[in-house]
Parts: C-alpha cells; sequence; structure tokens
C-alpha cells in the first residue's frame, strides 16, 4: 500500500513537473502578438487551433490562447493571455468592434477589469435580450457587440479586444490587446 501511494505520488509530481516545464517553455508568457494563431485552451480540442468554422454563430464564446505560429508555443504562461472568442452576426456590431472582427468573430481578454476574476459565463443581459459575457464573481456584464462595453455591474471599463482576421482557415492576431488587461492599481 505504501509503495503504491509513493508510485502515485511521484506520477502526479512528474505530471505536476511536465505542466510546468510545458509553462516555462520560452515566450509562453508574452502577451499576444501580431501573427499569433488562436487555439482552444481547454476541453478536448486544447492546443488545437480555432477555425472560423468551429464556432457557432451566436455563441458560446470559448477560451483560447495565442499561439507563435513559427515556433508553436502556446502563450498560456499567464492567465493574462487567455481570450473569450465569440461569433456574432456582423451586422449587431457598432464600427468600433466591426474594425477588428473577423466576420462578426470577437476576441476579449477573459479577465474582468472590476476585480480580476475570469469572464466565464454567456447569459440574457440583465436589461435585455441579448447575450452577454458575465463575471460571476461581481455580476458585471459586458456586450461584446459594442467593444466589450459594461452593461451591468461594478466594472470600471469595458473587457480589453483583441484584434484579429480569418486568414488560411484560422484565427490570426493583428494588433495586441486594445486597453489594459486585468485590473489597474490605484495612483
Amino acid at each position: 500500500m505504501l509503495l503504491l501511494s509513493l508510485a502515485a505520488g511521484a506520477c502526479v509530481i512528474a505530471s505536476c513537473n511536465a505542466f510546468a516545464d510545458d509553462e516555462d517553455e520560452p515566450g509562453s508568457d508574452e502577451r499576444p502578438k501580431k501573427a499569433d494563431i488562436l487555439v482552444f485552451s481547454e476541453g478536448d480540442q486544447a492546443g488545437k487551433i480555432i477555425k472560423p468554422d468551429d464556432l457557432k454563430l451566436g455563441g458560446p464564446p470559448v477560451h483560447a490562447w495565442p499561439m507563435d505560429p513559427k515556433t508553436k508555443v502556446v502563450r498560456k504562461g499567464s492567465r493574462l493571455n487567455e481570450i473569450l472568442v465569440v461569433k456574432l452576426d456582423p451586422s449587431e456590431l457598432d464600427d468600433s468592434t466591426k474594425s477588428r472582427a473577423a466576420d462578426g468573430i470577437v476576441a476579449y481578454s477573459i479577465i474582468c477589469a472590476h476585480a480580476g476574476c475570469p469572464v466565464n459565463a454567456w447569459v440574457k443581459e440583465a436589461n435585455g435580450d441579448k447575450n452577454v459575457f458575465k463575471c460571476l464573481c461581481h455580476n458585471s456584464e459586458y456586450d461584446p457587440r459594442k467593444a466589450a462595453e459594461v452593461v451591468f455591474g461594478p466594472a470600471p471599463r469595458p473587457l480589453p479586444a483583441l484584434p484579429i482576421v480569418a486568414e488560411n482557415g484560422s484565427l490570426v492576431v493583428v494588433a495586441p490587446f486594445i486597453g489594459h488587461v486585468g485590473i489597474k492599481q490605484p495612483g
């Protein structure tokens, strides 16, 4: 029994070390860069390239990481790099959102601007009938059709947008995040 417990513990440590090694790859904690490709961050497709056809019109959003297309390093070494990607009707997007979308597909930071919690719900907005991103920590809601502006709750500013284009069957970053990712410290 003791040997079995020790063997199980060694396996857990080995898998944790393998995960840590994966996150320590050079470039894994760098912010998204121009030409990075978006890949799934969770589920059975984790690490696979997100194709526009993988996304259902109207949501739900998928969680993504940017990946350097040359080195294949997935930039998952910082939670500040995780992205929400959702496919919306392009006619519903305001002009600023449309300018950084790929045929109605928009990408935003998953980090709530209020307290830094992950924005992880896709629900009907509190004061309307469209689905919005929601942070369940303090109920902030963001409208992805309008540059992820705050439509409900205590968040002080929109989610940072990540400008993308659809290119060669994948979603490609064309510029860094627009706006500060995470919470701003006073002063």
